[in-house]
């Protein structure tokens, strides 16, 4: 089951480069400091040097050894202008509009990726989802076979046999009302990150009725959905639509939907909105005593994740660590 320690593992025997776009920020500071005290990890802070090493001084971080770029004086702007203005060209940027764009952190930091000059990128520590996404889509871009850019939460609490339980929720933090399509797509990518992470993905398509016990439009959603993710998934075990209790519940499951190989073990969920989806992680952190990992964007051709901007220190430490080992 996972362990950061298989994370870092990975990391060890290929060494990455992260950015941290809130290069100032007293969270970031701490958690380089403590990414610095070893090597499989390399941070790149982004901003003013001289604000960067007074405010590490100040917070008493020791950060020697970071790579610190300040955007304005970054030696390298006329060739990430011209990439930046090509990338964009559908859109007319010019020369001097890219430049007044790249000198803000997130897509200067997001260029660094798409250059090559880092492997992953941890923004929205100082600013909004939105803020970290939109340059993600529009200089990464979605893999070939994506059509949208999704999240995932991996919720970890210790179990009474010692070791982990591990649980992944999707789509919790990006996509409002997917449609069924969407959906599927949802569960291929959450279904991959799961197994990144130790889980055996068990889908559960999750919904107010289990087999037809309730209708309505978002039943019938989340019930072709399910079937449609079985014909494009075939190997992985998916059921739906399916109420949280039956899911998870052998004693549930054995009541209300007896003939599912998923039901009352299901480890992976797929929520029907946005809203049942934050609330549904949110209350397995908060009363479940699971810690909360996320969001992970998935479908990007690299790593780029988010941060709320009320973590710690820790959970940047720990989202640094998740980000560079998708890379």
């Amino acid at each position: 089951m996972f362990g950061f320690g298989q994370l870092i593992a990975i990391l060890k025997k290929n060494p990455k480069k992260i950015v941290f776009t809130a290069g100032e920020d007293a969270r970031i500071l701490e958690a380089a400091s403590r990414l610095l005290a070893s090597s499989f990890l390399h941070p790149i802070l982004i901003g003013s040097e001289e604000k960067i090493a007074i405010a590490a001084e100040d917070c008493g971080f020791n950060i020697r050894g970071a790579e610190i770029i300040d955007p304005a004086r970054y030696d390298k702007m006329d060739e990430m202008i011209e990439a930046f203005c090509e990338l964009r060209k559908s859109k007319g940027v010019t020369p001097e509009q890219a430049k007044g764009i790249l000198l803000q952190a997130n897509y200067f930091g997001t260029m660094l990726v798409k250059m090559g000059i880092a492997d992953a990128l941890l923004g929205g520590a100082t600013y909004s989802t939105a803020d970290t996404v939109r340059p993600a889509l529009q200089l990464i871009k979605t893999k070939p076979e994506n059509n949208i850019v999704s999240s995932c939460f991996i919720l970890v609490r210790p179990s009474a046999t010692g070791e982990n339980e591990v649980l992944a929720m999707a789509d919790c933090a990006i996509n409002i009302s997917p449609t069924e399509d969407e959906l599927v797509e949802i569960a291929g990518e959450a279904a991959k990150c799961a197994k990144i992470f130790g889980v055996e993905p068990q889908l559960a398509f999750l919904s107010y009725s289990t087999h037809g016990s309730g209708a309505g439009e978002a039943v019938d959603r989340m019930r072709n959905a399910a079937q449609k993710a079985k014909i494009k998934y075939p190997d992985l075990p998916i059921d739906g639509e399916l109420q949280f209790d039956a899911a998870v519940s052998p004693r549930v499951a054995r009541t209300k939907c007896p003939d599912s190989k998923v039901g009352g073990h299901a480890n992976t969920f797929i929520f029907p909105d946005i809203s049942s989806g934050n609330i549904g992680y949110k209350i397995a952190q908060r009363m479940g005593n699971f810690d909360a990992y996320g969001p992970i964007l998935l479908g990007l051709n690299a790593p780029v994740n988010d941060l709320s901007r009320g973590c710690n220190a820790s959970e940047v430490y720990s989202m640094a660590i998740i980000t560079a080992a998708l890379a």
